[in-house]
């Protein structure tokens, strides 16, 4: 739980430098290499959300078998557990720095 809350902060933290790092009320065009760094990082950023739904399928799948097909061995069961818990974690934290990303695009114009 510590770790989790050392993690929430630091993200927490970034993403209040990253608000008020920002001029907001800037009236001129961004620069033609800047723009085409933010379109191949927006571009980055829907593949690594789209590649990110069928990994956790496959790793929640996984981990179901891995559970299902364990006989009995609680090290496999275990293992089966955490792999199900880390997928789903990882998969929320994707999908939260993605409506993190889409709130700073808003607030900044």
């Amino acid at each position: 739980m510590k770790k989790f809350l050392y993690y929430f902060l630091f993200t927490f933290f970034i993403f209040i430098v990253f608000l008020f790092s920002f001029n907001c009320f800037s009236f001129a065009a961004y620069p033609k290499l800047v723009k085409k760094i933010i379109e191949a990082f927006e571009s980055i950023q829907s593949y690594i959300v789209a590649i990110a739904t069928p990994v956790a399928a496959v790793a929640i799948g996984s981990g179901f078998l891995m559970q299902k097909f364990s006989f009995g061995d609680e090290e496999r069961i275990r293992t089966g557990k955490k792999l199900i818990r880390t997928s789903i974690v990882s998969y929320a934290f994707i999908l939260a720095l993605d409506l993190i990303i889409s709130l700073i695009k808003g607030l900044i114009g």
